[in-house]
């Protein structure tokens, strides 16, 4: 069983730059593949990015392209979100999730292992 820990959210300003980590245990992290999901308030979680277990693939979805990079160290244990240029509509709750052997996974419900959240708000 995998635990997740999700760090890093806090009050930043619109444009300024934040890093989330995800630090797991109780398990091989390296065949794990990990996404971030967020949730802002009055609204349905949704995907953010994913990383498969080894690395090789990536996938962001639109509304961060280009703004926000995935990355996984599989020697910490540990998954990192950087985010850059944030707007007030990145505001939400980020969760970091994991899925054994996992692909490029877009929904919540393919993932087995979730962490507590973590709040990241952008003021205008």
């Amino acid at each position: 069983q995998v635990q997740l820990v999700e760090s890093g959210g806090r009050l930043v300003q619109a444009g300024e730059s934040l890093s989330l980590s995800c630090a797991a245990s109780g398990g091989a992290f390296g065949t794990v593949s990990i996404a971030w999901f967020r949730q802002g308030p009055g609204k349905e979680r949704e995907i953010v990015a994913i990383i498969t277990w080894g690395g090789g693939q990536k996938y962001y979805a639109d509304s961060v392209k280009g703004r926000f990079t995935i990355s996984k160290d599989n020697t910490k244990n540990t998954a990192y979100l950087q985010m850059y240029r944030l707007k007030p509509e990145d505001t939400a709750v980020y969760y970091c999730a994991g899925q054994k052997w996992g692909g490029l996974e877009r929904e919540a419900r393919g993932y087995d292992y979730w962490g507590q959240g973590t709040q990241v708000t952008v003021s205008s």
